[in-house]
């Protein structure tokens, strides 16, 4: 068994003082955490993921063209869904980053308890009326043979509550589309949606 021997020397008359300081749980505390060390430092390398809130993209990327008139590629209008100020929405339809038009929808919510613990459902039904406007006034995909569908940007700021996120997610999702595949036809929803950060 490891441990220190500690001796007086004996003198001065007295007796020679031999004691053992036992050095086997020390040296355990210390293997248990210079393990926990290691593994937790393998733990935060391993779950970084490297990400960007860039949409649509980097800008130098060019898409691809199938026009065989050999015209320029015109970028597909995409739009974007502004919720950083409190007072309204800023809806903004953009070719690339070439802004075609913005509409304003005031920021008027909805509140509904549902359920027996009282849970609060947020709606915009404002913002949802005018993005079916837009869509059926500038969408490009409506036929129920493309595959392809409309782009909707959500930019959402990290301190928007959830509850308002799954609104305007829904609001975004409002207009519909009929969508063939397979011999059956079925109703979805015009956008496809992705976010941005603020």
């Amino acid at each position: 068994m490891g441990g220190v021997n500690v001796d007086s020397g004996g003198r001065g008359g007295r007796r020679s003082l031999d004691t053992e300081i036992n050095m086997i749980p020390m040296i355990d505390l210390l293997m248990v955490t210079v393990s926990f060390l290691l593994i937790t430092a393998v733990w935060t390398t391993s779950s970084r993921i490297d990400a960007n809130a860039n949409v649509p993209g980097p800008t130098t990327e060019t898409p691809p063209c199938n026009d065989p008139s050999g015209a320029p590629c015109k970028p597909e209008a995409r739009l974007h869904v502004q919720t950083t100020d409190a007072t309204k929405f800023l809806l903004v339809w953009k070719e690339g980053v070439t802004v075609v038009r913005t509409a304003e929808v005031p920021r008027e919510a909805s509140r509904t308890k549902v359920g027996k613990d009282g849970r609060t459902i947020v709606t915009f039904p404002a913002l949802a009326a005018r993005i079916s406007e837009e869509w059926k006034t500038a969408g490009v995909h409506r036929d129920p043979s493309d595959k392809k569908f409309d782009k909707a940007v959500v930019h959402a700021g990290n301190d928007m509550p959830y509850g308002e996120i799954v609104a305007v997610m829904d609001a975004v999702a409002q207009p519909k589309r009929t969508f063939a595949t397979g011999g059956h036809a079925a109703q979805t929803s015009a956008f496809e949606m992705t976010f941005a950060t603020d």
